[in-house]
């Protein structure tokens, strides 16, 4: 459909009108046309006029007798009728504009428009209101005639209707006749032209609303203002009838037609101006609370502000255009809030006083209706209220100052309001049917609530208000937290009880939680695991900050633990809120595990608190639990170093000592876990204290590949060697490894021998107390069952003070890795001793193993745990003898007076004839000749350990000689079924005799 916007025809018709020359007619010629425009003949010729000479006879009348101008105009409607009804069976048609009836009509149409525009400029007064009337009124009438012409479009197609009668001439002559109207009308009575447009806009829309749109797009602060007032009055003189001003929404659009059409028109200016919109909307508000005079320049003694009911009246006015138009109350809502400071509230107390209870109940219903579907602004509406309405005694965070008390009491009442309005919309959505969590797919549609649905992403924000525990408002910050969470779904839900779980700090924040899930419990299941999921993620995306992420830990730690401490108490609920929590993070230890090794050693405090107080899962891949091992283990050397560096420093102590104590706890959990739990956990303990960044901890040295100690870098010379070129040049040749040609690295020729420094020896209360701990967490996983997975369920001993008994396979495990670890190339199978002048093959390893329990002291105190699972001793066999052997050789070479001139190797002597001897590798005889050793000579220590040496090479260290006992639930050996032992004593009684004055307190000792 072509048409033409532009008025340039009826612009050139108007101005070759204005212009031609006129004659005045005489008085016989006017009583002539008047007769013929009466009766439609011409009275001259005696024949019927046509449509056209009708209409000229009309216009004729209209420019020489003003008094027939009401006849006129109302003739000149069919005209223009008959005009707009040609031009669309054109258009239907698609035949050409510009003949039949158009043609004839559209010279009249233009030259009625000159007349009616040359009226208005001359005499705006007389003719503006009378032709603004006419015209909106015919413009009216002609689009809701025409609306259902099948070339008409569709009358929310706002464009398209436009576009079309502006290309009529006869409706375009309406809207510029209007339009002209109005702008003279503007300086001196706007009203009764906007009145018009607004009774049309009643009466004809939507048909009409293309009229509105093209008017207010033309004068956009006129139409605004003008059409605010206009509602303003209208609304006045219709409500305060029978019930007052305010009236709810159901029927103010009945009782008040002109609101309907003030929130039309401006509905469609604010496509393009909504801020101007947004403005009078304000400035109304504001001038209504206003005690002073109007404000506004265009004001006058007739405007709405100059009268008092006006002014009473905006107020609801502006509530109930909120109601009607979402779009309007979005406009304002923002900076709606940002203008409700102290003063201007008093002054809306003060101006709603006056109301009845009645009205301003209706008022406050429709308030709590307006916040509830607004569609944006919401978090910041409910943060005003609860500010305002919080108690003057409550610290109130920001500049704002404490509201007045009745102002405070009516926000208090409002959001009460708002509550309870949100509670029936949340709990009736599906238009009373009962919502079903666990199949949502067959629960109705719910109903949409644009406050809640603003809210839910504002969760996080709602969550930290809430968890301020001010008086009264935290109460309804969670109340409104229920109804968001209900509302939302579990996706909502499980982000609000993620959030309070995140930042609470306290226990009694921490509670807030529970009670939220206490409420949500009966219409959703499976929070608790959901929201321990969405805490796991939140740690996967580094969303976190250490602070927040340690806070985190520690308060799915404390939900964990208060399982105990509820079930002393008797509250089930919360007992079993605490086993739905332990048992939702046991599903996410392996996510959890790497926390362990955080570079802040708050947060991997925390991980390793929750992890050692959670419970294990039932079932989890071994990849999973060995990663979890492994992090535990390295955090336990971490907790120590962490302890020994607190102490040094003057720190408190009592973080580092709780972490320690967690990874014990953790770590014999583990152990107790499974079979490969408790061999990983033991593995990973004994390499931990042999590594040499962790020898500092249990008082030993760095030592290079030889065992030999390292010296400090600070006062070792640089000689320009690499031992690591020599090992390599030594590696090409031969490998002398286990043979008599032994190479020792003692030096470099010509640069003398190895530089041997005596390094800073650490703390011995701080050694002491590491070893301590290291061989607690060891006992705890040796005496676990490791196979039941329960740490309770291993076997108690009868005497509560005799310390569990020592798992055989556990010590077994430590067995080993001692060995692989001190002497790799020892086979497995070297469990028989050979003589002793044969320990000369094996000399090189045999120092190598004596270098390591130099350098390394933890090695006794974790051979004496071996000793006492036994038979787990007897693969130590291969360690046992070379440490034996290098005592033997150190005794006989040495020229010292007393053993007691050589402490180390009078230590590491006694030491391994005990560990012999708790492992029931020598009978008591001869276990017992360690306690001769300090009072004896070098040579005489000799001779019992080479008696020892014998026995165990005479009766093999075998674990087939071990029975299990029943009665005492270990293993044991009976040694009269090695023979006669009476032959390896006979050295130990010639020692007794010759120092029977030192010795003679032991000879009871060593009797067989």
């Amino acid at each position: 459909m072509s048409v033409v916007l532009d008025g340039s025809p009826l612009k050139a018709m108007q101005s070759s009108h204005t212009h031609t020359p006129q004659t005045a007619p005489s008085g016989q010629e006017l009583s002539q046309e008047i007769k013929s425009f009466i009766s439609g003949i011409d009275t001259v010729q005696g024949r019927k006029l046509s449509v056209r000479e009708h209409a000229r006879c009309a216009v004729r009348l209209l420019r020489s007798v003003p008094a027939c101008r009401g006849a006129v105009l109302e003739h000149l409607r069919g005209v223009y009728d008959e005009h707009v009804s040609a031009f669309l069976h054109n258009l239907e048609t698609e035949s050409d504009a510009s003949s039949g009836v158009s043609s004839n009509l559209e010279d009249i149409i233009q030259e009625v428009h000159g007349v009616l525009s040359e009226f208005i400029r001359l005499n705006p007064r007389a003719w503006a209101p009378l032709v603004s009337t006419w015209a909106v009124d015919l413009l009216g009438q002609l689009s809701s005639k025409h609306a259902g012409r099948r070339v008409a479009p569709h009358s929310s197609s706002l464009n398209e209707l436009l576009q079309l009668w502006m290309s009529c001439a006869a409706t375009r002559s309406l809207m510029e006749a209007y339009s002209q109207s109005l702008a003279a009308m503007l300086a001196w009575c706007p009203d009764a032209c906007v009145d018009a447009l607004l009774d049309t806009s009643v009466q004809h829309s939507p048909h009409f609303d293309w009229v509105v749109a093209h008017i207010g797009s033309a004068f956009p602060g006129t139409i605004i203002s003008r059409v605010l007032a206009c509602g303003l009055k209208d609304f006045c003189s219709h409500g305060a009838k029978d019930q007052g001003v305010m009236v709810m929404v159901g029927d103010k659009s009945s009782r008040v037609p002109k609101i309907g059409s003030v929130v039309g028109i401006l509905g469609h200016l604010a496509v393009h101006h909504s801020d101007s919109i947004r403005k009078e909307l304000l400035r109304m508000f504001q001038e209504s609370l206003s005690p002073s005079s109007p404000l506004s320049p265009t004001s006058s003694s007739t405007s709405w502000e100059s009268s008092p009911q006006l002014r009473r009246a905006a107020v609801p006015f502006l509530l109930q255009l909120a109601a009607m138009s979402p779009n309007l109350f979005g406009a304002v809502s923002a900076e709606l809030v940002e203008l409700l400071r102290p003063p201007v509230l008093l002054q809306l107390q003060a101006l709603l006083q006056g109301l009845p209870r009645e009205e301003l109940d209706n008022m406050l219903g429709l308030a709590v209706h307006l916040i509830s579907q607004s569609p944006s602004g919401g978090s910041r509406v409910l943060r005003f209220l609860a500010d305002t309405a919080t108690p003057a005694s409550v610290i109130i965070s920001g500049p704002t100052p404490s509201p007045h008390e009745g102002v405070r009491e009516g926000c208090d009442r409002l959001l009460q309001m708002l509550l309870l309005h949100l509670h029936k919309l949340v709990f009736n959505r599906s238009d009373g049917a009962e919502v079903n969590p666990h199949h949502p797919a067959l629960s109705q549609p719910k109903r949409l609530i644009p406050f809640l649905e603003e809210l839910q992403s504002h969760v996080g924000e709602l969550c930290a208000q809430t968890l301020r525990l001010e008086r009264k408002r935290h109460l309804w910050l969670h109340q409104l937290l229920c109804l968001l969470s209900v509302y939302g779904g579990p996706s909502v839900a499980t982000e609000a009880l993620c959030q309070l779980l995140t930042q609470a700090h306290n226990p009694e924040e921490l509670a807030l939680a529970w009670q939220l899930h206490t409420t949500l419990s009966s219409c959703m299941a499976g929070l608790i695991p959901a929201a321990v999921s969405r805490c796991v993620a939140q740690i996967h995306t580094h969303t976190l900050g250490p602070r927040q992420l340690r806070q985190l830990l520690l308060n799915l730690a404390a939900a964990i633990q208060s399982q105990d401490e509820e079930r002393r108490g008797g509250a089930a609920a919360q007992a079993s809120m605490a086993i739905q929590m332990g048992s939702a993070v046991s599903g996410h230890l392996h996510d959890l595990g790497p926390l362990l090794l955080h570079g802040d050693s708050a947060v991997s405090h925390a991980t390793v608190r929750l992890l050692s107080c959670s419970p294990l899962p039932r079932a989890s891949s071994p990849a999973h639990l060995l990663l979890l091992s492994r992090a535990a283990v390295t955090h336990f050397f971490m907790g120590l170093r962490r302890r020994v560096e607190g102490g040094k420093v003057g720190r408190d102590g009592g973080q580092a000592c709780e972490a320690v104590n967690c990874s014990v706890l953790l770590l014999s959990r583990l152990a107790a876990y499974s079979p490969l739990t408790l061999k990983a956990v033991l593995q990973l303990l004994v390499e931990g204290a042999l590594h040499k960044g962790n020898t500092g901890l249990f008082g030993g040295q760095m030592a290079d590949m030889s065992g030999a100690p390292l010296p400090s870098a600070s006062v070792s010379r640089d000689i320009g060697a690499s031992l690591l070129d020599i090992n390599c040049r030594f590696g090409t040749i031969v490998n002398f490894s286990g043979s008599v040609w032994s190479v020792f690295h003692a030096g470099v020729i010509g640069k003398g021998l190895k530089v041997r420094t005596e390094t800073q020896l650490p703390d011995p209360s701080g050694v002491m107390q590491n070893v301590q701990t290291l061989l607690t967490v060891v006992v705890q996983c040796c005496s676990s069952s490791g196979l039941n997975g329960s740490i309770n369920s291993s076997r108690s001993p009868s005497d509560p003070g005799e310390p569990l008994p020592i798992n055989a396979e556990a010590a077994k495990v430590i067995a080993v890795t001692l060995v692989e670890n001190v002497c790799p190339d020892v086979a497995n199978g070297e469990l028989s001793w050979p003589p002793e002048e044969h320990a000369r093959t094996t000399v090189e390893r045999d120092i190598h193993i004596r270098r390591c329990f130099e350098a390394h002291p933890v090695l006794f105190p974790l051979l004496q745990v071996v000793a006492a699972g036994r038979p787990a001793l007897c693969y130590c066999s291969a360690v046992l003898r070379g440490l034996l052997a290098t005592l033997l050789a150190h005794w006989e070479a040495s020229r010292e007076t007393l053993s007691t001139d050589d402490p180390w190797h009078l230590q590491a002597s006694c030491l391994l004839v005990s560990c012999m001897g708790e492992g029931q590798l020598l009978p008591p005889v001869l276990a017992n000749v360690h306690e001769a050793f300090p009072h004896l000579t070098p040579f005489e220590v000799r001779l019992l350990l080479l008696a020892v040496w014998e026995y165990v090479r005479g009766n093999g260290p075998m674990p087939q000689k071990f029975a299990f006992s029943s009665e005492t639930g270990l293993f044991c050996r009976d040694f009269s079924r090695d023979g006669d032992v009476a032959r390896y004593v006979a050295p130990i009684q010639s020692v007794l005799h010759k120092n029977i004055d030192r010795l003679g307190h032991l000879c009871w000792r060593f009797q067989l």
